[in-house]
């Protein structure tokens, strides 16, 4: 299925930056072994829903299919857990639903059009369940990057548009929920609105700015929805933002005040990524494109020695009278390479009492993040101290 120019999937940012829809289409679709270990993820899901909840295949096909599958060089037994996990998950959703409503219907990789708001606006709902009650649309995410909720979330929102516009007139649904698994954080969010919340939210802002990035007009704006844009590496919006911190003139930081550094912590990490973006856009300008940059040139970098044949290497030594455990070392898979080896649930059982998580180091982020806060080494001095610790 072609992508649309205005995306589910890029709605956060083209909503946050609306010319930066029609700008990308001057830049070419990339993809990462991170995007396509996802796309095996929900292939596989999708495989399995379709015997578990959907019955629409038979187990023999499924066996089939599942063995083909467990052949890809993407495939490991960590990916089918997780991919199981989230089977589970749907499944559960979907056995609470058939005790509501006995006439429940499910959909697999449903296209959702919501052109009524978004113009030329479809996607597709990996998991669609329809009650007398309810729809709800469920979204799987494989990455483990950091947490998506589905409260406020664009995307899921424009599933759920997508599926009032197909199915309200088939049903009498009052309530739209979107929920997003993700399995490898074990995190299950669900946002719930009812269909008149939902519209009139469509017919508001998203209405709005949805014209503005069809037209591709409205102002440029910079901010961590940059991160998947094909246009991060030479948006002018983008780099203007982040020389913003220029001003501070590398002054030390003893002289700045806490509001600067503030917001020069705030701005840290997008600077830091827009960076690496640039020195990785004019590499490969500079390498496969012929592009030359007034100052740099490109040279050969620092490269270490290895063997040419690690079997000849070993033939060798082992005919010179060496023995193996002279020339071979042994260690053990890290747990995130064991537990991709030998399954998530295998390592659960052989494992769990055996794996510790020692506390991290602390690190300052935003008063957004959920984790709790710790007290500074101070506070817990002069807390010590009105306990009677000190003297």
């Amino acid at each position: 299925m072609s992508h649309a120019i205005l995306s589910a999937s890029g709605a956060k940012r083209w909503m946050s930056c609306t010319p930066s829809a029609r700008l990308e289409q001057q830049f070419k679709e990339t993809t990462s072994t991170f995007a396509e270990e996802g796309t095996f993820a929900h292939a596989m899901a999708e495989l399995k829903l379709s015997r578990a909840i959907a019955n629409l295949i038979r187990p023999s096909v499924l066996k089939k299919r599942l063995a083909e599958m467990q052949q890809h060089p993407l495939y490991s037994t960590g990916l089918e857990d997780y991919v199981d996990q989230y089977v589970a998950q749907v499944g559960e959703r979907y056995i609470a639903a058939k005790k509501k409503c006995a006439d429940t219907l499910v959909l697999l990789e449903q296209r959702l059009d919501f052109s009524l708001w978004v113009p030329e606006g479809y996607g597709t709902g990996d998991v669609v369940i329809i009650t007398d009650e309810a729809i709800e649309v469920i979204d799987l995410k494989y990455g483990k990057g950091v947490p998506v909720s589905a409260e406020g979330n664009p995307q899921t929102r424009l599933y759920g548009l997508g599926a009032i516009s197909t199915f309200d007139s088939l049903y009498d649904f009052s309530k739209v929920r979107m929920t997003i698994i993700q399995p490898r954080l074990d995190s299950i969010s669900t946002e719930e609105l009812t269909v008149e919340e939902l519209e009139a939210w469509g017919n508001g802002e998203l209405t709005l700015k949805a014209a503005l990035a069809h037209a591709g007009k409205g102002e440029f704006c910079a901010g961590d929805h940059c991160k998947f844009c094909r246009a991060k590496f030479t948006c002018k919006a983008r780099a203007d933002a982040n020389l913003e911190l220029a001003k501070y003139d590398f002054q030390d930081p003893f002289l700045l005040t806490n509001d600067e550094i503030a917001e020069i912590l705030a701005r840290a990490d997008q600077l830091k990524a827009w960076v690496g973006d640039i020195q990785g856009y004019a590499l490969d300008q500079a390498e496969n494109h012929g592009v030359q940059f007034p100052n740099w040139k490109l040279v050969e970098g620092r490269s270490n020695r290895k063997y040419s044949d690690l079997d000849s290497v070993a033939a060798a030594l082992l005919a010179a009278g060496y023995l193996e455990d002279q020339i071979y070392e042994k260690s053990l898979y890290g747990i995130t390479a064991m537990e991709k080896q030998i399954g998530k649930k295998e390592f659960g059982t052989l494992l769990s009492d055996l794996v510790v998580k020692p506390s991290g180091k602390p690190v300052l982020v935003p008063e957004t993040d959920k984790r709790p806060a710790l007290s500074s080494i101070q506070s817990a001095i002069d807390d010590f101290k009105e306990e009677g610790g000190l003297i």
